[in-house]
């Protein structure tokens, strides 16, 4: 972990959280505590031992979140709004009317599997384990298709869930899988990337563009017209004005997820499934070498933009001291 120091200097450099270091509300959260590493299946409770930590880490955001939202300049609701955000959020709910839920999907946390739980729910798919790929629009139902009466009814009485993931980490798996292997996203945005940031780069194909320049790229978007899949999750889900019951973590997705399908009272037969043998993940080690391998400057000049996912979801900010990257 970084120096508090750091970690808040880094803070202090983000405008919409600069209000509430000066009034002091940060100092009462304190640092969040690391995340337990992601352990085998289990059913419905955590292996003895991670239980308090895993209740630290839930009141640490919980705390967080409300000290942010409860400024003045924070949204309240979902109509408070500008309406983009408002629509980037509803087309971000998917509603289960039968088990009545509202899932916020962010890309790079498992949204597929749980995308194919919401079919496997509402009958549209047979199972869970059904080969193939997913149709992330087809059979599933979007808040942002409901009349206006419809989504404040649903906003104030279904169960409300959402999973996080480590930024850095997310945004590297982003780049690993959509321009290492989706042609569309090479066409897209990667000829573009190449084009903008490496002299002589007219003649690629967007299929070699380097996580630096991913990262210069990022740096120069603007957060509210990014691509879903690097976007902040606090873009996508907007934590403020809607009041999650539960905010699941991808490193403890299994425990999580079984937590999830228990409130819903989902089928026994209904689980989360394993899993794809063709994915790749991102570990610990490879996270270390593309961080390592990147100017520090371009880390910390991002850092602002995805700064409140790692404050409010309890996330260290990365650690790219020389000490660490020796190793």
């Amino acid at each position: 972990l970084l120096p508090s120091m750091l970690m808040f200097g880094v803070i202090l450099a983000s405008s919409g959280l600069l209000l509430m270091i000066q009034r002091g509300i940060l100092a009462q959260v304190g640092p969040p505590p690391p995340h337990p590493p992601a352990g085998p299946p289990s059913r419905r409770e955590p292996p003895a031992g991670l239980g308090l930590e895993l209740e630290v880490l839930r009141d640490t955001r919980n705390r967080t979140i409300r000290a942010l939202c409860g400024q003045r300049s924070m949204p309240r609701s979902v109509w408070d709004l500008p309406a983009g955000q408002r629509r980037t959020l509803l087309r971000h709910l998917l509603v289960s009317d039968k088990y009545r839920f509202l899932y916020c999907y962010v890309p790079k946390v498992a949204c597929s599997n749980w995308k194919r739980i919401l079919k496997v729910l509402d009958g549209a798919l047979e199972s869970v384990d059904v080969q193939g790929k997913m149709d992330h629009k087809s059979d599933l139902v979007f808040l942002g298709d409901m009349k206006p009466e419809e989504i404040s009814y649903r906003l104030k009485h279904y169960y409300k869930f959402l999973f996080v993931r480590n930024p850095m980490e997310r945004l590297l798996s982003a780049y690993r899988n959509k321009f290492g292997e989706i042609k569309e996203y090479q066409q897209k945005y990667g000829v573009e990337i190449v084009r903008r940031y490496r002299k002589n780069g007219g003649n690629s194909a967007g299929d070699d563009v380097t996580f630096s320049e991913f990262l210069r790229y990022l740096l120069d978007e603007d957060v509210e017209r990014m691509n879903e899949h690097w976007m902040p999750i606090y873009n996508l889900c907007q934590p403020c004005a809607v009041r999650y019951d539960f905010i699941g973590s991808y490193e403890r997705l299994r425990d999580d997820a079984d937590h999830v399908l228990e409130r819903i009272q989902a089928p026994s037969f209904i689980r989360f499934p394993e899993r794809q043998a063709w994915y790749k993940p991102v570990t610990a080690q490879t996270l270390h070498y593309y961080l390592c391998n990147t100017q520090r400057r371009l880390i910390k000049e991002l850092l602002p933009k995805y700064i409140l996912d790692f404050s409010l979801f309890a996330y260290p900010l990365p650690n790219i001291t020389s000490e660490f990257c020796r190793q």
